[in-house]
């Protein structure tokens, strides 16, 4: 639905974009995460037509980006990290006039404007002013404009910042429900967000595609050993020589205590050893308190993959004020002056 290659965006000696290529999958909901300037804005302004890249393809829906951008925009609902409303406009009037500009049918426009205040939970202040609008309503109206059209794509950049916790939850399942329709690419720092909505992975760090794979790959990847902790009462020898003779251990360090004994255990990184150790608890009648197997999370994953030496990354980031340069931009206003 999306596909992506040797997509480069320089601004002079700055790349903010370096050679990515990617695809995103019809009915898919890729997680697109990368630390602050790492180009991901960047990125989604280049496929949604609101920027040129410097070099590279890249085609939505089968329409290339930059020579059908307006068939692009069509399928696309773009969902900016700060979204631009009209604060002046009631949220109906809002949505009317953004439905006819999206060339909503006249006899469909109502119905898609209430589907859309319905599923982003705007109805009850549709009659009110934009401009009086917290923080949190005005990001879900923005979500509302992004679906009025009903489009095949949604592309959203940070759609739950400036939420409370029961929106973000709210917002959270929306997007869940709206993949079984739509395709969608999420920018998000909220990473456990990304673990229970995302079925893949892109991480973006210094303009470069540094990671792709489902969250639970990546994390399985970075984990070398799994590693699980115990509290037990026995005798603690007795018990950790029992540990040690468990099929796919690879290391126990114990900690005795006065009531209680406390072990950390390595084992195998594919082989899940709690049956068999629980077993050997019972076989030896030791009195096992407690079994917690450790997970490395998402966030640990991102954290290491976007701070390691990376010689080959190019320093990148976000767009300057002036794209392209004041000489470019001063250029580009005279041509527009003087068409």
């Amino acid at each position: 639905m999306i596909q992506v290659e040797h997509l480069t965006k320089r601004y002079g000696d700055k790349t903010a974009v370096d050679d990515i290529s990617f695809q995103v999958h019809e009915g898919e909901i890729l997680g697109f995460l990368g630390p602050n300037g790492a180009g991901k804005s960047t990125t989604m302004r280049i496929l949604t037509g609101f920027l040129p890249a410097t070099s590279g393809n890249a085609k939505v829906a089968g329409y290339d980006v930059f020579t059908d951008s307006l068939n692009v925009r069509k399928q696309i609902g773009y969902l900016p990290e700060n979204v631009p409303l009209y604060h002046e406009m009631r949220v109906s009037e809002y949505l009317m006039f953004r439905a006819q500009l999206k060339g909503v049918s006249r006899k469909e426009r109502r119905a898609k404007i209430q589907e859309a205040l319905e599923k982003c939970g705007v109805i009850e202040v549709q009659n009110q002013i934009v401009g009086t609008l917290s923080k949190g309503y005005r990001q879900r109206v923005g979500l509302a404009d992004t679906m009025v059209h009903d489009p095949r794509i949604l592309i959203l950049d940070e759609p739950t910042i400036g939420l409370d916790p029961n929106q973000i939850r709210q917002v959270r399942a929306l997007i869940k429900e709206l993949g079984k329709r739509h395709t969608i690419l999420l920018s998000t720092h909220i990473l456990p967000e990304v673990e229970m909505i995302c079925g893949r992975v892109i991480i973006i760090n210094k303009g470069k595609l540094v990671a792709m794979d489902t969250p639970e790959n990546l994390i399985s990847k970075l984990r070398g050993v799994a590693t699980i902790h115990l509290e037990a009462r026995g005798p603690f020898g007795q018990i950790k020589a029992g540990l040690e003779g468990v099929p796919g251990v690879l290391s126990v360090k114990g900690e005795d205590g006065t009531e209680t004994h406390r072990f950390v255990i390595e084992t195998d990184k594919g082989r899940d050893a709690r049956e068999e150790i629980f077993r050997a608890f019972v076989d030896n009648s030791w009195v096992l308190l407690e079994m917690k197997k450790e997970t490395v999370t998402l966030e640990e994953v991102f954290h290491q993959i976007t701070t390691r030496e990376a010689e080959e990354a190019v320093p990148g980031g976000e767009e300057p004020a002036f794209k392209g340069g004041i000489k470019e931009t001063v250029s580009s206003l005279f041509s527009k002056i003087r068409g």
